[in-house]
């Protein structure tokens, strides 16, 4: 598949003044961004790019395109660098678009609209313009979980057994938790499944980076456990949410630290990053339920095969819907295998390749004190994987627009 017919180069140009003090000098200066569709159809699309010029943190809006119309705009600090985010809006093929970047002054009042968290006892409720997207947990289980993922539709896109019993849904596999990231072979040791002498993975810090119009961004540290207690490894996860209007975007990125000497992750089927998605949608239950992937293959055929990104579409309370995991090229061993079945089951997993069916193994050793990385997009859509659009999609997360910045 190729993503070079999608891609829109985007140049922010800053003229003029420095941006002090702040709030005037934003207003004041020219801050203009550009960009032009390429051979297909953009869908909105966020843009997260690092600012080089002392523009001041805060609300901005893009003006421009089209006439009159105002995209939110934010600019955040995260670690020690500045970044400016936007939704882009859909952008046809071939034109060009600009922007104007402007500072948007506080209103004095609380604005519930954008991504936001919201305190729950121990877990983190995450909101869309003041309606539920999702609920960050940390319990019950053996790991950190996202429930319920909850569409543009208004409804749940994953399955809500073990945490709620809804009539009608599937009981197995209670260990299959709405949406979840871990492995069944770690130093030997099964961090898949729950119970008795199995692995638990256990926050141990969480930091919110930024909420507000455009995106909130949630990180936090993990530590991997034996059985007995004894830390195997940890990790850092970074998880981004978008304020889109057609779609649900969620950004994952995990990197895993070797901290307590090597880590090696064994070839086994079950991993690696998951969803397990609502029983209606499911294939083997024959109401529309269908799997795709980047090559056109479906069902049965898609398991284990590699791919760039896989969709699961069913229907959602007699609504066809799907959930669409991309995988970022910068990822380990992209593109991953897809450990997705017809009963529900869909994961992306770089590992079990024994178990699907390759010649080679999948086992990798990570050095002591190396990072191993792992980038993927939870796209939740309306509609069949046609009409998602998700080439064009896959094409904005893996090549976004270039960004140069110009100051004078």
């Amino acid at each position: 598949m190729s993503s070079s017919g999608s891609r829109m180069n985007l140049a922010i140009v800053c003229l003029g003044c420095l941006f002090a003090p702040a709030l005037q000098a934003a207003r004041g200066q020219a801050l203009q961004l550009t960009g032009r569709g390429g051979d297909a159809d953009w869908v909105e699309t966020p843009v997260v790019v690092p600012m080089k010029a002392a523009l001041p943190a805060g609300s901005y809006v893009l003006e421009g395109s089209p006439p009159g119309s105002r995209t939110p705009a934010v600019v955040f600090e995260d670690g020690d660098r500045r970044w400016l985010c936007a939704v882009l809006p859909a952008v046809p093929a071939r034109k060009t678009v600009s922007f104007d970047l402007r500072a948007q002054a506080p209103n004095g009042t609380t604005d519930a609209s954008g991504i936001h968290f919201r305190s729950a006892r121990s877990d983190l409720d995450v909101t869309i313009d003041d309606r539920p997207l999702t609920t960050y947990r940390i319990g019950p289980g053996s790991k950190p979980f996202y429930f319920p993922l909850i569409g543009p539709t208004g409804a749940s896109f994953t399955r809500a057994y073990p945490m709620v019993d809804v009539p009608g849904e599937d009981r197995d596999h209670p260990h299959q938790r709405s949406c979840w990231f871990t492995h069944g072979g770690v130093n030997g040791i099964d961090f898949w499944s729950e119970g008795k002498g199995k692995g638990t993975i256990r926050e141990i810090d969480r930091q919110v980076v930024v909420e507000g119009p455009v995106l909130a961004r949630l990180r936090t540290r993990d530590e991997w456990l034996s059985p007995d207690g004894r830390r195997v490894c940890q990790d850092r996860r970074t998880v981004t949410f978008y304020r889109t209007q057609a779609v649900r975007i969620l950004d994952f990125d995990i990197a895993i630290e070797a901290t307590d000497g090597p880590v090696t992750f064994g070839d086994t089927k079950e991993g690696m990053f998951g969803l397990r998605v609502a029983s209606s949608m499911d294939v083997t239950r024959k109401k529309g339920g269908r799997i795709t992937n980047a090559e056109g293959l479906t069902d049965e055929r898609a398991w284990g095969k590699a791919s760039p990104w896989v969709d699961y579409v069913g229907p959602v309370n007699e609504e066809t819907v799907g959930i669409c995991i991309l995988n970022h090229p910068s990822s380990f061993r992209f593109p991953t295998t897809w450990h997705v079945r017809t009963y529900g089951l869909f994961a992306a997993n770089p590992f079990g390749w024994k178990d699907f069916g390759r010649p080679e193994r999948g086992d990798y050793t990570l050095p002591a004190g190396k990072t191993l990385r792992f980038a993927y997009r939870v796209i939740l859509h309306k509609g069949d994987t046609t009409s998602a659009g998700l080439p064009a999609a896959f094409s904005g997360y893996a090549k976004p627009p270039t960004v140069e910045i110009k100051v004078e």
